[in-house]
């Protein structure tokens, strides 16, 4: 099978690959060179070498006509309608030898690197976040997408690192920075679509799509086809092994309607890393296939925990936290002590969800309170410091940040930002018009919004305004939040992630409406357990002796047999203290 794209063999030519099985002719244009036809091989391939160096420019011209950049173009420096450019990463002097960390260690940051000012502007919050207690950093998607603003999510060249944020060098510095400051780096890779401005794959590459099956964006990627496949598993391989990075995050992968792959994606991965590196595969799946978790995934993201806990504090209870409404406290306890709510459970459209998860250890799974989505998919990108008590909200990290799932956080949250995140894109003419539009009648359903009126609130997300207010803003903030998650990370590195491998739930026991007790059995033997009250009113329950809590959310101390509202304490019992 051919590699992608173009990659140097000296420093005087390179090979160049296009899969276009439709094309009836293909060549690659240097700027100020002749043109040198590719000649085709088997499968649809078009192959040739070609003088050139690192940093030269190139497009492939297929049937005489059509001018396109290359699908596995390493770098955009004019966007995705200009020319590729030939890169040479392997040419940067890496300064930290690095080997990763094990899955356990991972308290992961999720960011977006625009609003950060690209990849320096990210490098210089390093030293802030290894200092509080952050091992991982999470970047939100970095392929070629149109324009000078996006999520990411509609990138069309997934293997050319945004040009708006830098180059590849400036990327490999930023990875090599964290690793200087002992932090991880993980891509955020979008395997399940492509964005609707920049990608002609249909107009010489039909077979890459299936029109027989249809996603949110339109014709299904046909993972059946080997070249298909290998597009993608190259892509996986070249942020892992080409930037050095520490892990993927797969965005959506229950848009993928070939399971297998994502195995043979992750057999791929195992087997190209050194042994001894450390690396991370993460999924984002609505369908909650546990068995992906033991076929080479760490972990998946647990939405179910996040929405659960998102209606205990908010009471918001529209959308998809319908299925949620109807007592979340016993759903919150499932999560802790199993893993998954949806484990095969009909969810609010009467369809069956999920797989049994309990057998697996909680660090399969990753419990956030907030993410890029569930901020930035508001009409209004509203974090939790607006939506609900501050009390509440102390209480909830207690549990996000001491609970032996991995956290996960987003950008600001450390210090609890109140400023929004929005969904912004950078569209214009029709397609400006219809995204405009369509985020608006996406809350046409929702009671704040029904009214026309009310949703000429929600932001244009073509608006340059909406992009800026999206920037983390240092002083719309909570005071002494920051304090709290280094309190808490610092807890959580002494006496949790040390003991997490080995640990398994030891069951829930719920109390009230928005009440609960979670205990954990830790690798070393001894309990933690967490008592948590997302209740205005105090909860009674028998807590453990005060010389046992490791964090009391309340300004005073508990007495012994009662939770006050909005409190978590977390407490560390050594064997035969408490019995589950």
């Amino acid at each position: 099978m051919h590699r992608h794209g173009a990659h140097l063999l000296d420093a005087t030519s390179a090979r160049f690959a296009l899969w276009a099985p439709d094309a009836r002719s293909v060549s690659v244009e240097l700027e100020q060179q002749p043109a040198v036809a590719l000649l085709p091989d088997n499968d649809g391939w078009y192959t040739g070498v070609a003088p050139c160096q690192a940093g030269d420019r190139y497009r492939y011209r297929v049937d005489g006509t059509l001018l396109v950049a290359d699908p596995a173009s390493r770098y955009q420096p004019e966007g995705v309608q200009g020319p590729s450019e030939v890169v040479d990463v392997a040419s940067y002097a890496w300064q930290h030898p690095w080997q990763g960390r094990p899955w356990h260690e991972a308290v992961i940051q999720e960011l977006h690197v625009g609003v950060l000012d690209g990849y320096t502007g990210v490098a210089r919050q390093l030293p802030r976040l290894a200092e509080i207690g952050i091992s991982a950093i999470e970047l939100m998607p970095l392929g070629q997408f149109p324009g000078e603003r996006n999520w990411g999510y509609d990138g069309v060249l997934p293997f050319a690192p945004q040009n708006t944020y830098g180059t590849p060098q400036q990327l490999c510095a930023l990875v090599d920075q964290a690793h200087g400051e002992g932090l991880m780096v993980l891509v955020d890779v979008v395997y399940n679509h492509f964005g609707p401005d920049g990608n002609y794959l249909h107009q010489y590459a039909s077979p890459f799509f299936r029109e027989d099956r249809q996603t949110p964006w339109g014709a299904a990627i046909d993972f059946r086809r080997a070249e298909v496949r290998e597009f993608f598993i190259q892509n996986a391989l070249m942020w892992l092994c080409d930037y050095r990075c520490d892990g993927l995050r797969l965005d959506a992968v229950h848009a993928i309607d070939q399971p297998d792959f994502l195995v043979e994606l992750a057999q791929r991965v195992r087997a190209a890393v050194a042994p001894g590196r450390h690396i991370w595969l993460v999924l984002e799946n609505e369908h909650n296939q546990a068995f992906l978790l033991e076929q080479g995934f760490d972990a998946q993201w647990n939405d179910d925990g996040h929405n659960a806990l998102h209606v205990l504090l908010t009471g918001e209870t529209e959308g998809y936290y319908a299925d949620y409404k109807h007592r979340p406290i016993d759903q919150l306890a499932r999560c802790l002590s199993e893993g998954f709510v949806f484990q095969g459970q009909a969810n609010r459209h009467g369809t069956p969800r999920g797989e049994p998860s309990g057998h697996l250890e909680p660090s399969s799974f990753v419990l956030f309170l907030q993410n890029h989505d569930q901020i930035g998919n508001r009409a209004l990108g509203e974090r939790l410091t607006r939506l609900c008590p501050p009390q509440a909200l102390r209480a909830a990290t207690g549990l996000l940040l001491l609970a032996p799932m991995i956290p996960l956080l987003f950008m600001g949250e450390e210090d609890g930002s109140c400023s929004p995140f929005l969904f912004f894109t950078d569209f214009h003419d029709e397609l400006a018009d219809a995204v405009r539009e369509g985020r608006r009648g996406e809350f046409a359903h929702f009671a704040a919004f029904a009214d026309p009126e009310q949703r000429e609130r929600i932001p244009d997300p073509n608006a340059a305004q909406t992009f800026a207010s999206s920037r983390p803003q240092n002083k719309d903030v909570i005071a002494g939040w920051h304090g709290l998650y280094h309190q808490l990370l610092d807890l959580r590195r002494r006496h949790v992630i040390p003991h997490l491998p080995g640990s398994r739930a030891l069951g829930v026991d719920v109390h009230g409406d928005k009440a609960l007790t979670a205990r954990w059995q830790l690798g070393d033997g001894n309990t933690l357990r967490i008592d948590l009250n997302l209740s205005a009113s105090p909860q009674a329950v028998a807590l453990p002796p005060a010389e046992s809590r490791l964090f009391d959310s309340s300004d005073t101390r508990h007495p012994d047999t009662s939770l006050t509202a909005y409190s978590c304490v977390v407490s560390l019992l050594p064997p035969g203290q408490e019995r589950p």
